[in-house]
């Protein structure tokens, strides 16, 4: 008779290891967008002021927090199971999203306020 308590664990395998990284990598655009967009629209709660040479510290945190989306959008797509390719494209599309909306604003800042 066979005893099925004796198992043996098996160590995680790298499955578990890339659905973390997607998962990570899902947060990580997710946030980063938000990033993104907070920063421009805090542009907005600013009154208007003449060009200045440097663009000042909001400008910087947009520009690396939409160069950080590469990276992880990249791990993402390497990562995501494309076996539910709804559950894998949600992150991306609320980014894609967010991030239309964010130049869009950034846009009209510029140009029109």
């Amino acid at each position: 008779m066979e005893n099925h308590n004796d198992k043996i664990a098996l160590p995680p395998t790298n499955i578990n290891l890339a659905q973390k990284l997607n998962h990570a990598a899902a947060v990580a655009t997710i946030v980063l967008s938000l990033i993104a967009l907070v920063t421009v629209l805090t542009g907005y709660l600013q009154p208007p002021q003449p060009r200045e040479t440097d663009e000042g510290p909001a400008a910087h945190i947009f520009q690396l927090s939409i160069l950080a989306l590469f990276p992880a959008i990249i791990t993402f797509l390497s990562t995501a199971d494309w076996k539910k390719p709804w559950r894998s494209a949600r992150p991306l599309v609320f980014s894609a999203a967010t991030l239309i909306v964010t130049f869009a604003a950034l846009f009209y800042l510029e140009h029109y306020r």
